[in-house]
């Protein structure tokens, strides 16, 4: 049945175009078509606010088929950052491998500057909140303010799943983290961080680049600390990432060298590019994740 999931969840993926609703109306042989934006069923937005710097984001939670039935049952957490980009592939991959666990997107900061909207898009609040380390560009950092990933993880922490966990029924110790990308560096940050923060880490091409040397210290403090990491961490990329995959590689050897036993790590490289594992990379890790931790 699992392998019947797989083949029906990737013939989905491969065809992927989103038919939306449309209402069409004809006039003298001129036919206009008015569409109407797609709302993905049984995901609810909440708003939320970061306490700590008043910031408005949003919350995309999905409940499992059978929450209402089993009032008895407490789930697990798939956390994701860039949610507008990942919820829609990641509901389909839970949909049909993890049935028994909440979704969880995090948005974009809402209530951004329109300016630097329009300058670099909807999403420019992912440079500042999943960057760990500022921009030796003293304009880029001026008007970007990398570096921030340390309030952003206390807002995830102290904030999202505070509220996650005191409004849902949920297993405070099966939380797991998807990230992509910059958000596969800031799933990177949360591992050394605080580590304790989820159990499991799916962390697709992370964007490393000049962030080593400060992972390796975290990690060194780690290791001094001896205490168990306890977590689980599938890390991928893809073949045609070359400088990426080195850095992928550097990160995975640090995370090894701290010679935790309770610290799993899975690694999958993927024929492809940046844009072309992304979909593999979703089936994949949570393929992963299901047979292995649900």
């Amino acid at each position: 049945m699992r392998i019947m999931k797989l083949l029906f969840l990737s013939t989905a993926i491969l065809s992927l175009n989103v038919v939306l609703a449309q209402e069409t109306e004809t006039h003298d042989d001129i036919q206009t078509v008015e569409s109407s934006d797609l709302r993905l069923p049984k995901i609810q937005v909440v708003p939320i606010k970061d306490t700590k710097t008043n910031s408005q984001y949003e919350l995309y939670i999905k409940l499992p088929e059978d929450y209402a039935e089993n009032k008895d049952a407490n789930y697990p957490v798939l956390y994701t950052t860039d949610a507008m980009w990942h919820i829609e592939m990641l509901s389909g991959a839970t949909e049909y491998l993890m049935e028994n666990a909440i979704l969880v997107g995090i948005s974009w900061q809402k209530d951004i500057s329109e300016a630097l909207k329009q300058e670099a898009g909807e999403h420019v609040s992912r440079y500042r909140d999943y960057s760990v380390i500022e921009s030796s560009n003293l304009e880029h950092q001026a008007k970007y303010q990398f570096g921030q990933a340390s309030s952003h993880l206390d807002f995830i922490r102290d904030d999202v799943i505070e509220y996650v966990e005191n409004n849902y029924r949920t297993d405070p110790d099966n939380r797991s983290y998807f990230g992509y990308s910059l958000g596969g560096l800031f799933g990177a940050y949360i591992l050394l961080k605080q580590p304790d923060t989820f159990k499991n880490y799916l962390l697709g091409s992370p964007s490393l680049g000049g962030d080593i040397p400060y992972l390796s210290e975290l990690a060194s403090h780690l290791r001094s600390k001896l205490t168990p990491l306890n977590a689980n961490v599938f890390i991928s990329y893809g073949t045609l990432e070359k400088e990426l995959g080195e850095h992928a590689e550097a990160f995975i050897i640090i995370v090894k060298n701290i010679n935790d036993e309770s610290l799993i790590v899975r690694q999958e490289v993927m024929e492809g590019t940046h844009q072309t594992v992304f979909p593999m990379t979703v089936v994949r890790s949570i393929a992963w994740l299901s047979i292995n931790q649900y």
